[in-house]
């Protein structure tokens, strides 16, 4: 049976712990879905983050999908679970529903999905040891914390104004 995993998220931006989330589950599954979502907390445009990942990878077990208009409401209680569910469903639906079996994410909320998906929930470095970052530090502090970004990454930032 093909093994086809399942990511979500912003990627804003796209950073080494990220990278280590998709190595990590290409190392599980044949095929990798990446849901990237439309967010405003970056100012750069939802397309260029998609390019990133596909040029860091070029990779053709890698789909990346964008994820249009999500859900406004995040959160651990039951009505931000269920909408977030609800939207990752119908983006599947959209792409062809192909069955998940695995679902890779370093959040809480992995649980939740992976039991939506009937999926292997697989957690990745929850507590950020083996990458010490996280998106909103690096929208505070490009320079402090570039060295957590791949290059391609770092150039498109650095003259850009990415924090709202």
């Amino acid at each position: 049976m093909k093994k086809i995993g399942l990511t979500i998220g912003k990627f804003a931006p796209f950073h080494n712990g990220h990278e280590y989330l998709i190595k990590t589950a290409l190392k599980y599954v044949d095929e990798l879905y990446i849901f990237m979502y439309e967010t405003d907390v970056i100012d750069i445009q939802l397309s260029k983050r998609m390019e990133w990942v596909k040029k860091i990878f070029n990779n053709s077990n890698i789909k990346v999908v964008g994820a249009y208009k999500p859900p406004k409401k995040y959160g651990m209680d039951n009505e931000s679970i269920q909408l977030q569910i609800n939207y990752i469903l119908s983006l599947l639906h959209k792409i062809g529903s192909p069955l998940i079996t695995h679902f890779f994410s370093s959040e809480e909320y992995g649980k939740y999905v992976a039991n939506a998906l009937n999926a292997e929930n697989i957690i990745v470095d929850k507590k950020r040891i083996n990458i010490p970052i996280n998106a909103t530090n690096i929208r505070k502090d490009l320079e402090k914390y570039k060295k957590y970004l791949n290059e391609i990454v770092y150039n498109d930032l650095k003259n850009e104004k990415f924090e709202k």
